[in-house]
């Protein structure tokens, strides 16, 4: 990520600093902002975290995680040490105020060394206990107070339910304005979703076809062939539907659905996405099991290797009934979307790790050319790609060569790494810069948590009140429970398997 101008002067503060997400994400995504000259050189990391440790252990630590997840490693080596100078570590108690009292007073040292004001970046790295808690805590030391300089940058989940996401924006709407609060989804910072809105609305090839009169349906995937690793406290209590059906996929959703933006402003934005969850159409609590499949993965295969159950995998009760997996109908009642259906579905231990949209039109309403000639037919689609290959695809139907006409589809591809000469930025890279440039586009917004939670009640009422009797039913390495086809309104609807663009094509169900 290259821009003209480095953001603004910023104190970056990373609670819970010491995990996994600031090794991984975080401190790597910075450290690239870094390199591409887009973070101003007054800029301090403060990692605030709960253990005693020294500043080179941290550094230490945060060097090979640099090395591993930094998208120019070339240039970890030669810019490590100056990047490094920026980074501090602070021992405290999360709930004391004594930790936030110490927080501010270095915060003052920092702007009297520079002779300028900065922002001050507050990002919640940490268990979603903590959530109520720091913004209190940061609001009491005085660290809020500068409205247009402090922001709050919160991961999910944002709740378990409405009332718990309600209660918790609440929370953050006493101590901060929402125009402070970030609210983070790392599935918006990567460069095929945002695509989506410049494949909509920068193309008049695609806009005049996006309705209900031209597509048939759409299926969004979002599959990892990993398992729960070192979550399982968390995941058994949250779940497939909580862990990425809310956030990540329903995004998707209002990505692939909104209406036209009249400008690329935040809220503008954000308001439009609004208005796709407002229009979903309510699940009927007798009818939950007609239009969401849960599954929970069993012992299986993997890229040749046996993995286990999710009931035996470390940490996760024998008889555990937490989804691992969900498929879901929803239909959108506006204008431009009723009675077409939006199948999602979302699942670990799959087949394969893979992200993709799948826009699949209608048929041509007359079939002009002989039987003989359909021979292999397959309806026009869309597919947007999103991991592992970000790019997309057009099939549509071209005359196979030879003295008959025989029909057979083909795709005209586009691969990000083909097309453009340049690394990709991390999602987290493109977030960050956002935050520290006071860009709220690809954020959420209070009210589009607490709806996202509204679609998703009469599920979690349902699926707290009726116990699953046939987990596990799926194997690892599958794409789920074969139940799930019965989610189809149409005998031509199913779901797609996942594109390659990197190689030779897969061939769809």
């Amino acid at each position: 990520m290259k821009t003209n101008e480095p953001a603004a002067p910023a104190i970056f503060v990373i609670f819970g600093g010491t995990g996994d997400l600031a090794w991984r994400k975080l401190v790597p995504a910075l450290f690239d902002l870094f390199q591409d000259q887009c973070i101003s050189l007054h800029f301090s990391i403060i990692i605030i975290g709960r253990k005693p440790l020294k500043d080179s252990d941290l550094l230490e630590r945060f060097f090979d995680g640099v090395k591993k997840f930094s998208r120019q490693k070339e240039k970890v080596e030669q810019g490590w040490k100056y990047f490094a100078k920026h980074i501090s570590y602070h021992y405290g108690d999360l709930n004391s105020i004594e930790t936030y009292n110490k927080l501010a007073e270095r915060c003052t040292v920092i702007e009297n060394e520079w002779g300028i004001k900065s922002q001050h970046i507050f990002y919640m790295a940490t268990p979603p206990l903590t959530f109520g808690e720091i913004p209190k805590l940061l609001a009491e030391a005085g660290l809020t107070k500068d409205k247009l300089r402090s922001r709050i940058v919160i991961e999910k989940p944002i709740g378990f339910d409405v009332e718990s996401a309600t209660k918790l924006n609440k929370t953050l709407s006493r101590h901060f304005s929402e125009s402070q609060i970030y609210r983070i989804d790392h599935y918006l910072g990567k460069e095929t979703v945002q695509n989506i809105l410049a494949l909509r609305f920068a193309n008049s090839i695609f806009e005049p076809v996006w309705n209900r009169r031209y597509i048939d349906h759409v299926c969004i995937t979002v599959a990892e062939e990993i398992g729960i690793g070192h979550r399982a406290g968390y995941y058994n209590e949250a779940g497939a539907l909580r862990d990425m059906i809310q956030n990540h996929l329903m995004q998707l959703l209002c990505l692939v659905a909104m209406e036209p933006m009249v400008s690329f402003e935040a809220n503008e934005v954000r308001n439009k996405k609004a208005d796709v969850l407002c229009a979903v159409r309510p699940i009927p609590h007798d009818l939950v099991d007609q239009f969401v499949i849960r599954g929970q993965y069993g012992k299986g295969i993997i890229g040749g290797q046996e993995v286990l159950g999710y009931r035996e995998e470390p940490g996760i009760p024998h008889d555990s009934q937490t989804e691992t997996y969900v498929a879901m109908k929803l239909f959108i009642d506006n204008w431009r979307w009723q009675n077409i259906p939006f199948y999602i579905r979302t699942g670990k231990r799959m087949t394969k790790q893979v992200s993709e949209i799948v826009v699949r039109f209608r048929s041509v309403p007359h079939r002009s050319f002989p039987l003989d000639a359909y021979h292999g037919w397959h309806e026009n689609e869309l597919i947007i790609s999103i991991q592992p290959d970000e790019g997309i695809v057009l099939r549509f139907q071209a005359k196979r060569p030879g003295p008959k006409i025989i029909l057979k589809p083909v795709d005209m591809r586009f691969s990000y790494k083909d097309s453009f000469a340049m690394s990709i930025p991390d999602a987290y890279e493109t977030l960050l810069w956002d935050i520290m440039t006071s860009d709220a586009t690809l954020f959420m917004r209070a009210d589009q948590v607490k709806t996202a939670w509204e679609i998703l009640s009469p599920v979690l009422q349902v699926w707290s009140e009726k116990t699953p009797t046939d987990f596990p039913n799926y194997e690892a390495g599958s794409w789920g429970p074969d139940s799930t086809k019965f989610l189809f309104e149409k005998v031509n609807q199913h779901w797609p398997l996942p594109e390659v663009l990197s190689s030779s094509v897969i061939k769809t169900t």
